[in-house]
């Protein structure tokens, strides 16, 4: 590089290298004469990848890491998908490498024409080179750039390759995507000292194998010299990642060993595998995903349409001359309705995972969204659906919807190395034809099963609309209202004076009687009490305008005043603890347990953020009577074992009581003081905090306690029933 001084100001002297004819160049600064072609940088080869390996992986920390990962497991996936291979094994290593085997074809090992060089140096040290650009070796693949391997060797400080091909075992390493050996005295390492080939490079001979037997097996080490410290393979994602593929092609085995030992995985015991295989395809993908009570079955959609696009191509002396190639889009989905809210779309080409979308997505978006506002027309008069009322939204017709979409192409076109977007545009109205046609058929089908579904579809759809519609009108009513209006929060709420949210709590009490008590008894500047009139509505069950026309569920959601399903704001709710105050029996927890139903299923953000709670009431008051110089005291116990501890304690201490002691039925028995105490004041009350640990686990728990199918609560009634102590029944 040039030697740059600066003996004054305003000029700089530049010195070129390799000059000496002792005259020095002088340039003003700035000037078109102080930068010159010699100032331009050519990176060649892969120089290119480590200056700037964020063009090609995104991020050289762990994300990064694992997207390298995903370039070497998707060549293995390519030839699964072309029928090639049945099985890929990926393996963690405890020295920080991470090796990937498949039993396909394996990687070419014959010279390559053009550059002499072996089809293995071809694929792991030149960009774009492989067979996916329009060979006839994949019909659809998700490699297409030509980058995935030689990106991987030029990121790695060692990488390994062993190709079965012909019953032989051939092997090549590179350093840094530089071919030669290294020197193992034991176990492969990155550390050991390795030789460049100095003249041409060849092919290792690992020995004979057996005939038929084909496959690749890739073993790289990561350079630290280019990833951060912190950088680790995730063992998580990477099983995850593996369950998505054998769901996507189907008859494929994956499997996933760590060896690391690292803390906190599921091999910090020892080794650690998992084995995946689903013959089931994405219909078994979905109901892998859906976790919420099914509203129709699985439905699959397929299709295929064909499109022209213009390409570059070689001609048979190598020029590059543009061509009319037709093009065959194969469309796959399969997808389903459950009666939540939440909206899981996965969407894949090629079986890669395009997490941001891209045309495919939105020609199956702008099908689904065609299709069920046909339906809706075609049924208004049961649906109650006049000509006035707005039309579903997207996110209406989503609502509860769990699908996976996959299209075959060759040759996708990719917005970046990542492959997050599909950007080529023909896809759209494949996939869009496709789906509106699959879907019309269904949603008009004359079986009876499927109509049947699609009718409870179609309620939902109507439901979500007027739920939102309801939603837009509440919000405007709220903004329009100015300081000298009334409230419109329910007139049965007595709210507390605070204004601020981390220190206010709204207490949702069981009944009219424990009402007036807990009046008396609360602090009304942060603590705001809400009746509720028995049991409410059941929500597992009832659709949700079933819910916004009940009273009591709609009082809560107006008062806790942040909306309800995927329109609830957390930073807009009133308080900042939700205390459900029912009474200690049966019936109470009846009452506590169709609360925790409708803010799990509405206002799950509050639940998931730790902001709701349960009081703890007493079961027992003790009047111990007073004894020499002790003097009389009241105890309270919230359990009969409780109870029976401290009747020991204080027999022992020769202490006697009132009898006969006093159970409390409901929160009504208490006076204020009482009530106040045990149960309101935060220096003396007892909360248990509501938390979602497991989301999945928690719906499955709902489901059967509260939902509409009732043979399995039956079946789990039937099986506690001998662990149930009878003096906890209310008789």
């Amino acid at each position: 590089m040039p030697r740059t001084t600066n003996p004054s100001a305003g000029d700089a002297v530049v010195e070129p290298e390799g000059r000496s004819t002792g005259r020095v160049a002088r340039a003003t600064r700035g000037s078109p004469e102080g930068y010159s072609a010699r100032h331009l940088s050519v990176l060649e080869g892969l120089e290119a990848v480590r200056k700037r390996p964020g063009m090609y992986i995104g991020s050289t920390d762990s994300r990064g890491l694992m997207h390298c990962l995903w370039e070497i497991v998707d060549n293995s996936v390519d030839e699964a998908l072309g029928g090639h291979a049945s099985r890929i094994d990926v393996t963690l290593h405890a020295d920080g490498s991470v090796e990937v085997t498949d039993d396909g074809r394996g990687v070419p090992v014959d010279a390559e024409p053009r550059t002499g060089l072996s089809g293995v140096e071809v694929v792991f040290t030149k960009l774009h080179a492989g067979g996916k650009f329009g060979g006839g070796s994949y019909a659809a693949s998700g490699g297409l750039h030509g980058v995935g391997a030689s990106v991987v060797n030029a990121l790695s400080a060692r990488l390994d390759v062993a190709v079965s091909r012909g019953s032989r075992l051939h092997t090549m390493s590179f350093r840094r995507g530089e071919p030669g050996t290294f020197a193992d005295t034991g176990e492969p390492s990155a550390a050991a000292p390795f030789s460049a080939f100095t003249q041409a490079s060849t092919l290792g001979d690992g020995g004979r194998v057996k005939r038929g037997v084909t496959g690749t097996r890739i073993r790289y080490w990561a350079d630290p010299l280019v990833f951060l410290k912190d950088a680790a393979f995730s063992y998580d994602e990477l099983v995850t990642r593996a369950r998505q593929t054998s769901f996507l092609v189907p008859g494929l085995t994956l499997a996933v060993r760590d060896l690391r030992g690292a803390p906190g995985t599921p091999g910090e015991d020892g080794p650690h595998e998992e084995v995946f295989r689903h013959d089931g395809g994405i219909t078994e993908f979905v109901d892998h995903l859906a976790t919420d009570p099914p509203v129709t079955d699985t439905w699959r959609l397929s299709g295929a349409g064909s499109f022209t696009e213009t390409v570059p191509v070689l001609d048979d002396v190598g020029h590059m001359v543009s061509r009319e190639v037709e093009r065959e889009c194969l469309v796959d989905v399969a997808l389903r309705w459950g009666n939540g809210y939440d909206t899981e779309v996965r969407s894949f080409v090629n079986i890669i995972a395009t997490p941001k979308g891209g045309t495919h997505l939105a020609g199956f978006d702008a099908a689904l969204v065609r299709s069920v506002r046909k339906a809706i027309e075609a049924n208004a008069r049961r649906l109650k659906v006049g000509a006035k009322d707005e039309r579903p939204d997207k996110d209406d017709i989503t609502a509860g919807l769990t699908a996976v979409l996959t299209v075959r192409v060759p040759e996708p076109q990719f917005e970046g190395q990542t492959k997050e977007v599909l950007g080529t545009s023909a896809v759209r109205g494949v996939v869009s034809k496709v789906v509106e046609r699959e879907m019309s058929a269904l949603l008009t089908s004359s079986a009876r099963g499927t109509r049947s579904q699609v009718s409870l579809l179609l309620d939902k759809v109507v439901a979500e609309t007027r739920a939102r519609l309801a939603a837009r009108q509440q919000k405007e009513t709220q903004r329009r209202k100015n300081a000298l209006e009334t409230s419109s929060l329910p007139a049965k709420l007595a709210d507390c004076r605070s204004s601020d949210v981390e220190r206010s709590e709204l207490f949702i009490v069981e009944g009219d009687s424990a009402l007036g008590t807990a009046k008396l008894a609360r602090s009304s500047d942060f603590q705001a009490l809400l009746p509720i009139r028995g049991k409410i509505l059941n929500t597992q069950k009832a659709s949700v305008a079933d819910v916004l026309r009940n009273t009591e569920c709609a009082s809560i959601i107006q008062v806790v005043g942040a909306g309800s399903g995927r329109s609830f704001d957390l930073s807009a709710a009133r308080y900042g603890k939700i205390i459900f105050m029912a009474d200690a029996d049966v019936d109470g927890a009846h009452i506590r347990t169709l609360l925790l139903t409708l803010f799990f299923r509405y206002m799950r953000p509050l639940v998931e953020a730790g902001r709701v709670y349960s009081a703890v009431p007493p079961l027992h008051r003790v009047d111990v009577n007073a004894a020499g110089r002790a003097k009389g005291e009241h105890v309270y116990t919230y359990s009969e074992a409780e109870l029976a501890t401290t009747l020991a304690r204080l027999r022992a201490r020769g202490r006697t009581w009132k009898e006969p002691l006093q159970r409390y039925k409901g929160l009504g028995e208490m006076d204020a003081d009482q009530l106040a105490d045990t149960t309101m004041d935060p220096a003396h009350r007892t909360l248990r905090r509501v938390r979602v640990a497991d989301a999945a686990a928690a719906e499955a728990v709902f489901d059967l306690l509260m939902g509409s199918d009732v043979a399995p609560r039956k079946d789990f009634i039937v099986d506690g029933a001998a662990v149930v102590d009878d003096d906890r029944i209310d008789v």
